[in-house]
């Protein structure tokens, strides 16, 4: 069996750090910790590509990593022209960087989704002119003067986006964040229970609504060749499809509800989730079973999470050897089109 391909690998470069200093997540990521200091090790984490985290990869069998620009990203950019901005630049070094070592690195293009036009020309020019292998958006789009708006996808005003990601035929990839400052004020839902910041409680709540709004506003019936994909087994959905299946099928919803089918189809024929972050193991397989193999695919989360630590638990997970092929590297390939061989198993 060849190595691992991951694909939620973060990375930063140095335009991103500037218009979006991580000064203003460090309290938020280390409670206690100095708001202007502290991260300088881990934007090294991100800036780096070909030095420790090859030798990581290398070491662990890793063979190929999809890099993607660390949240908010644009997502986090409320000012459009600077948004539409940062997606250019950062596009275009991160190609520039794949290109280095183009056998173990691609990347997912990062999207200012300030409007549908923008979006879907910006990533039109990662996929044909850059090589990127499909785009990631960091849950909703921060909008307004102080940042104070948001916008999500799954409005009509999005569909010449949508129309865009069906004619490339490539995935766009939903990626958590941090809530914005006006939900963290004394009597909000976060405001007043900071410890639920981040990905252990937070990230999941918030997209896991987002990916409920995108498969229940009718774009996948518009769209129906349109893939997504949620890391961190699906920001909990699978565990929860067959309620919310079932309360959506009822008579008194089918009359007013803006899908043509449940969340459960949508799931099985639009929807792709990875193990980035959420090395559960039991959790994988009951995804396996309510989704199906094809829909799973392998993702560590570096640098929030190790390498070692992704692969020494996918080395010891007790799955049969064609589905951790197929998770491991065959569906990845498959979906994103990418550039590496595809093996099959001789079964004795």
């Amino acid at each position: 069996m060849k190595g691992t391909i991951a694909i939620e690998e973060a990375i930063i470069d140095l335009a991103g750090v500037e218009s979006h200093s991580f000064a203003q997540f460090q309290t938020l990521m280390r409670p206690g910790s100095e708001p202007t200091g502290g991260l300088s090790a881990h934007e090294k984490r991100l800036f780096d590509i070909h030095d420790e985290r090859l030798k990581s990869m290398d070491e662990h069998g890793v063979e190929y990593m999809l890099l993607s620009l660390t949240s908010p990203g644009c997502q986090g950019e409320a000012d459009p022209v600077n948004a539409k901005q940062m997606a250019q630049v950062a596009n275009d070094y991160l190609s520039s960087e794949v290109k280095k070592n183009p056998k173990r690195f691609g990347a997912l293009a990062a999207i200012s989704m300030h409007n549908a036009q923008d979006a879907a020309e910006e990533l039109k020019r990662a996929v044909k002119e850059l090589g990127m292998f499909g785009g990631l958006v960091n849950d909703f789009q921060s909008k307004g003067g102080s940042g104070e708006e948001k916008m999500f996808f799954d409005t009509p005003d999005y569909d010449p986006f949508w129309e865009a990601v069906q004619e490339l035929d490539v995935p766009i990839y939903f990626h958590p964040r941090y809530a914005i400052p006006q939900d963290l004020q004394t009597g909000t839902k976060y405001g007043d229970r900071k410890h639920l910041l981040g990905a252990g409680v937070q990230f999941h709540l918030d997209l896991s609504c987002h990916l409920y709004a995108v498969c229940s506003s009718g774009i996948f019936d518009r769209y129906p060749n349109v893939q997504i994909v949620a890391g961190h087994l699906g920001e909990g959905i699978p565990f929860n499809l067959w309620r919310a299946s079932h309360w959506i099928n009822h008579p008194f919803k089918r009359g007013s509800r803006p899908m043509k089918q449940d969340y459960s189809y949508y799931w099985t024929h639009n929807v792709s989730i990875t193990t980035s972050g959420n090395y559960n193991t039991r959790g994988l397989k009951y995804c396996i079973e309510e989704i199906g193999l094809e829909r799973c695919m392998y993702a560590i989360d570096t640098p929030y999470e190790t390498v070692e630590e992704g692969q020494n638990w996918w080395k010891t997970i007790d799955l049969p050897a064609d589905q951790k092929e197929a998770i491991a590297r065959t569906n990845a390939i498959r979906l994103f089109k990418l550039p590496l061989e595809v093996y099959e198993l001789v079964r004795g």
